[in-house]
């Protein structure tokens, strides 16, 4: 029954974040910072900086899910992602496959660039279990460029994953 647990854990977390992104709040709004700072802070790629194609995305998302590669594998695909790491890992995908989720299908739409983090990208995920009746649900996720590929970002794999006792849910990408 763990792997129930996990997996459990895994779409409360999912269903929990994205549902926090449409939910407003009563406080009033962070004071905006001085002109000074916002200059140096905001990141604006480049115009002519192609966005990458969505599978590149997808296809991140595809291992992380799939309980076949082994999670020290998975390690690459999670930005600041270490050994310590690769049993959380191993437990998403088993817990997807124990759970008639999987095969999972993934679809990137409304690519963007971060608007805090230079040559990050955010995109909305459209996921897609095999359950019957299949279960469907959207969330933004942020990716990080490294070498020749992407991996997910720390932020939106904390939301998405249980890492441990230092793992600490945060609000969706924007």
């Amino acid at each position: 029954m763990p792997s129930r647990t996990a997996f459990l854990s895994a779409v409360t977390a999912l269903v929990a974040a994205f549902g926090l992104c449409g939910c407003s709040s009563d406080a009033p709004p962070a004071a905006e910072p001085p002109a000074a700072a916002t200059a140096t802070t905001s990141v604006v790629p480049p115009v002519s900086s192609p966005l990458p194609p969505p599978q590149a995305l997808t296809d991140v998302l595809a291992r992380l899910s799939d309980p076949a590669v082994p999670g020290a594998d998975k390690i690459g695909l999670v930005e600041l992602a270490t050994a310590d790491d690769a049993s959380a890992l191993d437990k998403f995908g088993k817990a997807l496959a124990d759970n008639g989720a999987l095969p999972l299908t993934f679809e990137a739409v409304d690519l963007k660039w971060s608007d805090s983090e230079a040559g990050n990208v955010v995109a909305t995920i459209n996921v897609t279990t095999a359950n019957k009746p299949p279960g469907k649900f959207s969330f933004p996720m942020e990716f990080k460029p490294v070498r020749d590929g992407w991996q997910l970002t720390r932020k939106t794999a904390n939301l998405l994953l249980e890492f441990g006792e230092g793992a600490t849910a945060t609000s969706p990408p924007p």
